[in-house]
Order: structure tokens, then C-alpha cells, then sequence
């Protein structure tokens, strides 16, 4: 009968190398015809994994050191380090993983086809790279997940948008390659990395009055026309190149095509809606018709608003150059907020609440949902305290 490979010589020698090299605390085992190290203390639980080397003879040259170097890892990091946890840190630290960085990215960008390609070029490649050229250092290369995004990550400022976007879409990237063997286990993302996160900017809502002083201080009629779409249907200055008129059960309506990322689930994105207007009213209180749906319907002309993505740009940029929006910019940061594109959309929803219209159909209107709206404007939502304390107040008069 031919020997079994727990009767050969090789076996007995390799075992020996092992339990000398490890000061008796690893053995190896013939699990299924594969290699699986053991650790067994005294007292402590027992720990094993698969090591990826047959077991045979000319598998046990390349298993020797492999193991000997997770040992010294795991005796490094004794009672912070699992087993598994060395493994992964010796297989991420190993010279045999020259990984294909180019191509690897370019895998990935097949993954993500609901990014778009100015998104991919701005939100992805530029962490990506970072990302590649840390895992292509020698002695200095991150070892783990966290220690690779924490590196990857320094060009951005903590607490800011750019770098909340390029977290994202690193852990996603590396989420991806871990799961699909393509990166070691031990580059997994962390579920949460240390950050400094800086206080939201607080938006400012244009009262009626001064949208009106505004307006008087705008002597481009499309520019003006354009003010008044954003502050009457509470649009994002983007969606000024995506209104269309629709024929509707009632006769036309007004509807925004634009389609934004809603977040959360990948590929989401808003829906097309139908706008509907909350007039301006003067200081009398009465309502001012500026006709804006009849004047798209015969064609009145919008401003430039440069290229698909910038309208809020564009209109920041004018909007800097008049004399009341500089002096509205001081009134607002006298009281901590700051005048944005945005400032017209959020006066349409203060004053959506203030008119006691649900929250539910606010959100419709807006294009958001209800999620996001207390997220954004949480501090128009009527409460009922103000009314209780002034309830209470005219009791005790």
C-alpha cells in the first residue's frame, strides 16, 4: 500500500519546521488535501484558518515563511489580533499581491454605470488613484482598510462635502473588490473612520419683501424671469433648463424634467413633477400673478446658464454683482445664515408651512422626500410649542 501523507517523512519535517518556528504554539493539519493552521493554547480558545497551499511537499517552501511571518504578526499584536486578522494583514503586506491598479478601476467603472462620466471623473477617479498609488508603496503601504482610507483621504478637508463623497465612493470600491477576491480581507472598509464634522451651513429664506427689492435691482429681464420661476415654484436653479408644458386632465401644466441622485439606493433618482406655484405677495398682503406659466408657454427667454450642472453657479455669479443681494448676504449672516442659489427654494418652503400645507405634499412639490425635507428645513415645520406657551399666556392675562 503506498504511504498517506500523515506517514510520509516530508510531513513529520514540515511539522517540526512549523511548531520550532512558531515556538510550538501553530500546527499544521491535513484538512481535505488543503493546509490549516492551528493555534491551541493553554487556556484560550483555539483558533484555525485554511491557508491557501496544498498539502503536499512542494506547497510547504512557500507555506513556511508565510506562516512564520503570521506568527510574527500575531505575536505583535497579541490580544488585539485575531488569527485571521494576522492572516489578512500578511496576505495585504505580501509582495506576491502587485495588484493591476488601471484595470482594476476600470472593472469597477462597469459596476457603477448609473454614474455618469463628468460624476465618475470628479467623485471616483481622483480617490481611486490616491488609493492605487498607497497600494503600490513599499514598506509604507496601509496594511488595512482603515488605514488605507485615513491615508487616501487626507487631500480633503474633514467635515466637507468633497470629502464625504469621496469617502463613499472609496468604501463602495473597496466593499466591491474584497467581496470579489480582487483585494486581501484585510482592506475591507471599517464600518465608521474618525471624523471632524463641521456644523451645516444654515440657508437663508427670502421674505417676499425682499425678493422684491431684489428684483427691482435686476435689470436683465431673463435673469429676472428666472428669479421669479425659483422663488414661485421653489426651484433649484438647475431645473430651469428642464421646464416643459404638459397637457394635463385640467388643461396645461407646468412640469421640471430634471432627474437628480436621491441618495442611499444606487441608480435612485428624483422623478420628473409637476410644479405648482405659491404666489408672491406685496406688502399689502396681496398676491402678485406674474403670469410665468403662460410667458414659457409663448417662448420668453431664460439666461445662460452654462453647462449642464452649473445653473446654480450661474446664478450665484450673477446674483453677486447686484448691490441688494450683497447687502441681504450681511442681513442674513447677522443672525448665522448664509444667502445661496437655494435662498428662493427655501422660501418656498417656509412659507409652504407658514400657509399650513402638509408636509407630505411640500415634499411632493419640492421633488424630495419627506426624509430629506427634515433634514433640509426641519426648522419651518410648525411644532405647535409657540402656540401652546401663547395659549398658556392669555389663560394667566
Amino acid at each position: 500500500m503506498p504511504l498517506t501523507t500523515r506517514t510520509q517523512t516530508w510531513v513529520k519535517f514540515f511539522r517540526e519546521q512549523v511548531n520550532e518556528s512558531t515556538a510550538g504554539q501553530f500546527k499544521v493539519l491535513d484538512s481535505r488535501g488543503k493546509m490549516r493552521l492551528q493555534y491551541r493554547p493553554n487556556g484560550e480558545k483555539a483558533q484555525s484558518l485554511m491557508l491557501p497551499f496544498d498539502f503536499n511537499k512542494s506547497e510547504t517552501i512557500k507555506a513556511l515563511p508565510r506562516i512564520q511571518q503570521i506568527f510574527k504578526t500575531f505575536v505583535q499584536g497579541k490580544g488585539k489580533k485575531t488569527l485571521l486578522q494576522a492572516a489578512s494583514i500578511t496576505e495585504a503586506s505580501s509582495s506576491k499581491h502587485q495588484i493591476p491598479w488601471t484595470e482594476l478601476i476600470n472593472e469597477y467603472r462597469k459596476f457603477v454605470p448609473n454614474a455618469g462620466e463628468k460624476t465618475w471623473k470628479k467623485s471616483y477617479v481622483p480617490v481611486l488613484t490616491k488609493t492605487g498609488l498607497l497600494m503600490q508603496k513599499g514598506k509604507g503601504k496601509p496594511l488595512n482598510g482603515e488605514g488605507l482610507m485615513m491615508k487616501a483621504l487626507t487631500q480633503w478637508e474633514q467635515g466637507t462635502r468633497s470629502r464625504v463623497i469621496a469617502r463613499r465612493s472609496l468604501k463602495g470600491f473597496l466593499n466591491w473588490a474584497v467581496m470579489r477576491g480582487k483585494l486581501p480581507a484585510a482592506y475591507a472598509p471599517p464600518a465608521s473612520i474618525p471624523e471632524i464634522k463641521k456644523p451645516k451651513r444654515v440657508g437663508f429664506a427670502l421674505t417676499d419683501s425682499q425678493i422684491l427689492r431684489l428684483l427691482e435691482d435686476v435689470s436683465d429681464e431673463r435673469w429676472k424671469f428666472a428669479i421669479q420661476l425659483c422663488a414661485v415654484y421653489g426651484l433649484r436653479p438647475e431645473e430651469l433648463r428642464y421646464l416643459r408644458i404638459k397637457d394635463g386632465a385640467e388643461g396645461k401644466e407646468l412640469w421640471t424634467i430634471y432627474q437628480k441622485s436621491m441618495g442611499g439606493t444606487k441608480g435612485d433618482k428624483t422623478k420628473p413633477r409637476r410644479l405648482h406655484p405659491l404666489l408672491i405677495e406685496d406688502m399689502d398682503g396681496n398676491t402678485i400673478d406674474w403670469k410665468l406659466q403662460q410667458r414659457l408657454e409663448i417662448g420668453e427667454s431664460l439666461p445662460p446658464l452654462g453647462q449642464k450642472g452649473k445653473g446654480g453657479e450661474a446664478l450665484r455669479t450673477h446674483l453677486r454683482r447686484r448691490k441688494v443681494w450683497n447687502v441681504l448676504s450681511k442681513e442674513a449672516e447677522m443672525i448665522g445664515e448664509v444667502l445661496v442659489p437655494y435662498t428662493f427654494r427655501h422660501r418656498y418652503a417656509k412659507a409652504s408651512h407658514a400657509a399650513g400645507v402638509p408636509l407630505p405634499n411640500i415634499a411632493a412639490a419640492m421633488g424630495h422626500t419627506t426624509e430629506v425635507h427634515h433634514q433640509s428645513y426641519a426648522r419651518f415645520i410648525p411644532d405647535g410649542t409657540a402656540d401652546l406657551y401663547a395659549k398658556r399666556n392669555a389663560r394667566v392675562a
